[in-house]
């Protein structure tokens, strides 16, 4: 994990991913959102959509990373920072590998899915043709409360709805 000013850096962008989490959690999505930045500034923002849409793919991580690509006019994302409020799984990872990007930081860890640390260490498998940094715990309390209120919350509206 790294400290000092960059930290606080990741901080600011990790807040615009929880905002971006928010407007999932709005929808009845699972509150994740993701956010990059390319040279300090924020070029994509998304959050899962995946109830919304009916469509597996449309995770917050996958639908920035689509969104950049757009607007860099590039699937290589070289010069870019992925920032997420969960531990990215298998679909976002792959993801984040095909579209190159070097680092991601995220808050809360997934150890039922996440790939980067949790289960596994996709982004530092040596035989893939690119690996990212990983910044893993920014803001960790905040995005995991959000996830565990969450399901807290839609344990209890089902048990009630019985």
């Amino acid at each position: 994990m790294q400290t000092g000013s960059s930290f606080s850096m990741h901080e600011v962008f990790m807040k615009a991913a929880i905002e971006e989490a928010n407007k999932a959690e709005a929808l009845g999505e699972v509150p994740i959102g993701a956010v990059i930045v390319k040279n300090g500034e924020i070029i994509s923002r998304a959050h899962n959509l995946r109830e919304t849409t009916q469509n597996p793919v449309t995770h917050a991580e996958l639908l920035a990373i689509q969104a950049a690509s757009e607007a860099v006019g590039s699937f290589r994302l070289e010069d870019c920072t992925l920032y997420v409020t969960l531990e990215p799984c298998v679909m976002c990872s792959g993801a984040i590998i095909m579209s190159r990007v070097p680092l991601v930081v995220y808050g809360a860890p997934d150890p039922k899915g996440g790939t980067v640390d949790s289960l596994m260490n996709l982004l530092d498998e040596p035989r893939f043709n690119h690996r990212a940094d990983v910044v893993s715990g920014v803001l960790q309390e905040d995005c995991s409360e959000m996830l565990k209120t969450f399901f807290r919350n839609l344990r209890r509206s089902k048990k009630n709805s019985l």
